[in-house]
């Protein structure tokens, strides 16, 4: 996908309904949330995630799960890789999906939709 990992924000949208204009929104830090429901196997629960990821027009900031900021992560083109806990997690941006393991212990895949 051409403009980077994150082309699929629709910027010039999230600036407007933020008030801002098109040239501030460069400059600034946005965030966009996503509402994963992932089950995890063996036990078929379903999980409500939400995955917060602040970004601007360069890079990747900062990405929270369920609002607790993960230590590290990893960008590799629509797929940010991060942990939290003993739970490895992968969202995959443009699929809109969830995927993560507690070291092989349990699994969960999802999908995922953005918040408004």
């Amino acid at each position: 996908m051409s403009g980077g990992p994150l082309a699929w924000l629709p910027r010039a949208a999230l600036a407007t309904a933020i008030g801002l204009s098109a040239g501030a929104a460069a400059a600034q830090v946005t965030q966009v949330r996503l509402l994963c429901e992932a089950v995890y196997e063996p036990a078929r629960t379903v999980w409500s995630r939400a995955v917060e990821i602040d970004h601007d027009d360069r890079a990747v900031r900062a990405v929270r799960i369920d609002g607790v900021p993960v230590y590290s992560f990893a960008v590799d083109g629509n797929l940010i890789m991060t942990s939290l806990d003993n739970e490895r997690i992968q969202v995959d941006v443009a699929l809109q999906s969830w995927h993560s393991d507690f070291r092989g212990l349990a699994e969960g895949q999802g999908r995922c939709e953005r918040a408004p």
